[in-house]
Protein backbone atom coordinates (compact mmCIF):
# COMPACT_ATOMS: atom_id res chain seq x y z
CA UNK A 1 0.00 0.00 0.00
CA UNK A 2 1.00 3.45 -0.63
CA UNK A 3 2.54 5.10 2.32
CA UNK A 4 1.27 8.36 1.10
CA UNK A 5 -2.55 7.23 1.03
CA UNK A 6 -5.30 8.64 3.53
CA UNK A 7 -5.92 4.70 4.63
CA UNK A 8 -2.07 4.49 5.26
CA UNK A 9 -2.23 7.05 7.47
CA UNK A 10 -5.25 6.26 9.56
CA UNK A 11 -3.38 3.06 10.42
CA UNK A 12 -0.52 4.30 11.33
CA UNK A 13 -1.89 6.42 13.78
CA UNK A 14 -4.18 3.89 14.96
CA UNK A 15 -0.59 2.44 16.14
CA UNK A 16 1.08 5.52 17.02
CA UNK A 17 -1.43 7.43 19.03
CA UNK A 18 -1.10 4.27 21.37
CA UNK A 19 1.71 4.30 22.35
CA UNK A 20 3.81 6.08 25.22
CA UNK A 21 6.15 7.78 23.21
CA UNK A 22 6.60 8.48 19.37
CA UNK A 23 10.25 7.59 18.80
CA UNK A 24 13.54 6.34 20.41
CA UNK A 25 14.19 7.92 24.09
CA UNK A 26 13.63 7.33 27.53
CA UNK A 27 13.97 9.41 30.80
CA UNK A 28 18.33 8.20 30.97
CA UNK A 29 18.74 10.09 28.07
CA UNK A 30 16.48 13.18 28.85
CA UNK A 31 18.69 13.21 32.20
CA UNK A 32 22.14 13.24 30.61
CA UNK A 33 21.35 15.71 27.89
CA UNK A 34 20.19 17.78 30.55
CA UNK A 35 23.65 17.42 31.98
CA UNK A 36 25.09 18.53 28.75
CA UNK A 37 23.02 22.03 28.68
CA UNK A 38 25.39 23.69 31.84
CA UNK A 39 23.73 26.51 33.34
CA UNK A 40 20.23 26.87 32.88
CA UNK A 41 17.74 29.24 34.63
CA UNK A 42 16.42 27.95 37.85
CA UNK A 43 13.05 27.13 36.27
CA UNK A 44 13.70 28.03 33.16
CA UNK A 45 10.95 28.55 30.09
CA UNK A 46 11.18 24.87 27.69
CA UNK A 47 9.85 24.24 24.84
CA UNK A 48 8.94 21.01 23.66
CA UNK A 49 8.65 21.06 19.74
CA UNK A 50 6.72 18.08 17.84
CA UNK A 51 6.27 16.61 21.32
CA UNK A 52 3.55 14.08 20.56
CA UNK A 53 2.01 12.41 23.44
CA UNK A 54 4.78 13.65 25.87
CA UNK A 55 6.48 10.92 27.14
CA UNK A 56 9.71 13.16 27.37
CA UNK A 57 7.74 16.24 28.18
CA UNK A 58 6.73 14.08 31.74
CA UNK A 59 10.40 13.70 31.60
CA UNK A 60 11.15 17.49 31.34
CA UNK A 61 8.28 18.13 34.10
CA UNK A 62 10.34 15.80 36.49
CA UNK A 63 14.04 16.75 35.93
CA UNK A 64 13.25 20.72 35.94
CA UNK A 65 10.98 23.21 38.00
CA UNK A 66 11.11 25.15 34.37
CA UNK A 67 7.43 25.88 33.00
CA UNK A 68 6.80 23.64 29.51
CA UNK A 69 5.10 24.96 26.34
CA UNK A 70 4.24 21.10 24.29
CA UNK A 71 3.08 22.00 20.93
CA UNK A 72 2.48 19.15 17.87
CA UNK A 73 0.68 19.60 14.75
CA UNK A 74 -1.65 16.57 14.89
CA UNK A 75 -4.46 17.11 17.82
CA UNK A 76 -4.90 13.78 18.89
CA UNK A 77 -1.61 13.24 20.46
CA UNK A 78 -2.18 16.75 22.08
CA UNK A 79 -5.53 15.53 23.63
CA UNK A 80 -3.88 12.54 24.98
CA UNK A 81 -1.07 14.48 26.39
CA UNK A 82 -3.42 17.21 27.95
CA UNK A 83 -5.18 14.02 29.63
CA UNK A 84 -1.94 13.01 31.06
CA UNK A 85 -0.91 16.46 32.36
CA UNK A 86 -4.36 16.70 34.04
CA UNK A 87 -3.55 13.10 35.69
CA UNK A 88 0.09 13.98 36.63
CA UNK A 89 -1.20 17.73 38.33
CA UNK A 90 1.01 19.56 36.17
CA UNK A 91 -1.74 21.93 34.84
CA UNK A 92 -0.18 24.84 35.94
CA UNK A 93 3.33 24.06 34.56
CA UNK A 94 2.81 22.52 31.16
CA UNK A 95 0.86 23.84 28.34
CA UNK A 96 0.43 21.44 25.71
CA UNK A 97 -0.70 23.05 21.98
CA UNK A 98 -1.94 22.36 18.70
CA UNK A 99 0.67 24.31 16.34
CA UNK A 100 2.62 24.47 13.67
CA UNK A 101 6.86 23.54 13.91
CA UNK A 102 7.59 24.95 10.55
CA UNK A 103 5.58 28.78 11.77
CA UNK A 104 4.86 28.63 15.44
CA UNK A 105 2.80 31.07 17.13
CA UNK A 106 4.91 32.13 19.71
CA UNK A 107 7.04 35.24 20.65
CA UNK A 108 10.59 35.63 19.61
CA UNK A 109 13.46 34.82 21.88
CA UNK A 110 11.32 33.76 24.84
CA UNK A 111 12.34 30.77 25.63
CA UNK A 112 15.64 29.13 27.94
CA UNK A 113 15.63 26.26 26.34
CA UNK A 114 14.28 24.04 23.30
CA UNK A 115 13.67 20.37 23.60
CA UNK A 116 13.00 17.70 20.26
CA UNK A 117 12.88 14.30 20.36
CA UNK A 118 12.92 12.56 16.50
CA UNK A 119 10.61 15.88 15.38
CA UNK A 120 13.02 18.32 13.61
CA UNK A 121 13.45 16.49 10.50
CA UNK A 122 9.88 17.18 9.69
CA UNK A 123 10.53 20.70 8.63
CA UNK A 124 14.16 20.15 7.46
CA UNK A 125 16.91 20.40 10.05
CA UNK A 126 18.43 23.21 8.71
CA UNK A 127 15.05 25.03 8.63
CA UNK A 128 14.12 23.71 12.05
CA UNK A 129 17.67 25.45 13.31
CA UNK A 130 16.34 28.68 12.68
CA UNK A 131 13.13 28.08 13.49
CA UNK A 132 14.57 27.04 16.82
CA UNK A 133 17.25 30.14 16.74
CA UNK A 134 14.22 32.82 16.21
CA UNK A 135 12.26 31.64 19.44
CA UNK A 136 15.67 30.88 21.92
CA UNK A 137 16.97 33.82 24.03
CA UNK A 138 20.75 34.68 23.53
CA UNK A 139 22.72 32.10 25.07
CA UNK A 140 19.62 29.79 25.07
CA UNK A 141 20.28 25.76 24.93
CA UNK A 142 18.89 23.16 22.10
CA UNK A 143 18.68 19.78 22.94
CA UNK A 144 17.38 17.27 19.84
CA UNK A 145 17.68 13.92 18.76
CA UNK A 146 17.96 12.45 15.02
CA UNK A 147 18.31 9.86 13.04
CA UNK A 148 21.99 9.71 11.64
CA UNK A 149 24.11 7.10 9.45
CA UNK A 150 26.27 5.66 11.13
CA UNK A 151 28.54 3.58 8.35
CA UNK A 152 29.18 4.45 4.61
CA UNK A 153 27.42 2.25 2.21
CA UNK A 154 24.06 0.64 4.57
CA UNK A 155 22.46 -2.35 3.20
CA UNK A 156 19.65 -1.75 0.23
CA UNK A 157 17.08 -2.71 2.47
CA UNK A 158 17.50 0.14 5.24
CA UNK A 159 18.80 2.80 3.08
CA UNK A 160 15.36 2.74 0.93
CA UNK A 161 12.83 2.43 4.49
CA UNK A 162 14.78 5.37 5.38
CA UNK A 163 14.75 7.45 2.46
CA UNK A 164 10.50 6.99 2.19
CA UNK A 165 10.88 8.84 5.49
CA UNK A 166 14.15 10.73 5.28
CA UNK A 167 15.78 11.09 1.73
CA UNK A 168 18.19 13.98 3.81
CA UNK A 169 19.19 11.93 6.63
CA UNK A 170 22.90 12.20 6.75
CA UNK A 171 25.90 11.80 9.27
CA UNK A 172 26.55 13.11 13.08
CA UNK A 173 29.05 15.48 11.85
CA UNK A 174 26.43 17.11 9.08
CA UNK A 175 24.07 17.47 11.79
CA UNK A 176 27.16 19.52 13.66
CA UNK A 177 28.59 21.39 10.60
CA UNK A 178 24.90 22.69 10.24
CA UNK A 179 24.62 23.70 14.12
CA UNK A 180 28.00 25.82 13.29
CA UNK A 181 26.30 27.25 10.42
CA UNK A 182 23.29 28.61 12.17
CA UNK A 183 24.67 30.53 14.80
CA UNK A 184 25.07 27.96 17.57
CA UNK A 185 28.28 26.23 19.91
CA UNK A 186 27.89 22.51 20.49
CA UNK A 187 28.01 21.54 23.85
CA UNK A 188 27.45 17.78 23.74
CA UNK A 189 26.24 14.38 21.89
CA UNK A 190 25.99 11.03 22.62
CA UNK A 191 24.38 7.93 20.71
CA UNK A 192 21.05 6.54 22.53
CA UNK A 193 21.63 3.03 23.82
CA UNK A 194 19.46 0.24 22.16
CA UNK A 195 17.50 -0.10 24.93
CA UNK A 196 15.86 3.32 24.51
CA UNK A 197 14.76 2.04 21.28
CA UNK A 198 12.77 -1.13 22.69
CA UNK A 199 11.17 -0.53 26.16
CA UNK A 200 9.02 2.70 25.60
CA UNK A 201 8.55 2.29 21.86
CA UNK A 202 9.81 -0.40 19.78
CA UNK A 203 7.62 -2.94 21.85
CA UNK A 204 4.87 -1.44 22.61
CA UNK A 205 4.79 -1.11 18.68
CA UNK A 206 4.87 -4.07 18.54
CA UNK A 207 2.57 -5.52 20.91
CA UNK A 208 0.21 -2.70 19.37
CA UNK A 209 0.45 -4.66 16.15
CA UNK A 210 -0.73 -7.50 16.94
CA UNK A 211 -3.44 -6.26 19.15
CA UNK A 212 -4.50 -4.61 15.78
CA UNK A 213 -3.95 -7.89 13.48
CA UNK A 214 -6.74 -8.93 15.96
CA UNK A 215 -9.31 -6.47 15.30
CA UNK A 216 -8.37 -6.21 11.48
CA UNK A 217 -8.37 -9.95 10.72
CA UNK A 218 -9.48 -10.51 7.25
CA UNK A 219 -9.50 -6.95 6.60
CA UNK A 220 -6.76 -6.63 3.96
CA UNK A 221 -5.77 -3.18 3.35
CA UNK A 222 -5.16 -2.58 7.28
CA UNK A 223 -3.22 -6.04 7.45
CA UNK A 224 -0.66 -4.77 4.58
CA UNK A 225 -0.16 -1.81 6.36
CA UNK A 226 0.38 -3.25 9.68
CA UNK A 227 3.19 -5.71 7.98
CA UNK A 228 4.63 -2.65 6.74
CA UNK A 229 4.75 -1.14 10.36
CA UNK A 230 6.11 -4.31 11.36
CA UNK A 231 9.11 -3.77 9.25
CA UNK A 232 10.79 -1.29 11.42
CA UNK A 233 11.54 -2.71 14.57
CA UNK A 234 13.01 -5.58 12.82
CA UNK A 235 14.91 -4.06 10.27
CA UNK A 236 16.09 -2.28 13.79
CA UNK A 237 16.94 -5.79 15.01
CA UNK A 238 19.06 -6.57 11.57
CA UNK A 239 20.67 -3.49 10.81
CA UNK A 240 21.03 -0.97 13.94
CA UNK A 241 24.75 -0.96 13.57
CA UNK A 242 24.10 1.14 10.27
CA UNK A 243 21.97 4.36 11.86
CA UNK A 244 21.67 5.38 15.04
CA UNK A 245 19.89 8.04 17.03
CA UNK A 246 22.03 11.19 18.16
CA UNK A 247 21.44 13.20 20.77
CA UNK A 248 22.89 16.96 20.06
CA UNK A 249 22.82 19.45 22.53
CA UNK A 250 24.04 23.13 21.28
CA UNK A 251 23.90 26.43 22.64
CA UNK A 252 22.88 30.32 20.86
CA UNK A 253 25.51 32.27 20.71
CA UNK A 254 24.84 35.08 22.27
CA UNK A 255 25.97 37.39 19.64
CA UNK A 256 23.94 36.68 17.00
CA UNK A 257 24.97 36.12 13.50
Amino acid sequence: MDMFSARFWEIFFEVYEALPRQGPGNHACAARALSLCGDLPPSPVILDLGCGVGGQTLHLAELTSGDIVALDNHAPFIERLRARIEEHGLGSRIRALINDMAQPDLPPESFDLIWSEGALYNIGIENALKVCHGLLRPGGRLAFTDAVWRKENPPPEIKASFDLDYPAMGAAGDIVTALEMHGYELLGRFNLPDEAWWAGFYTPMEQRIEELRKKYVGSGHPLTVLDQLAKEPEMHRQYSDFYAYEFFVARVRKIRI
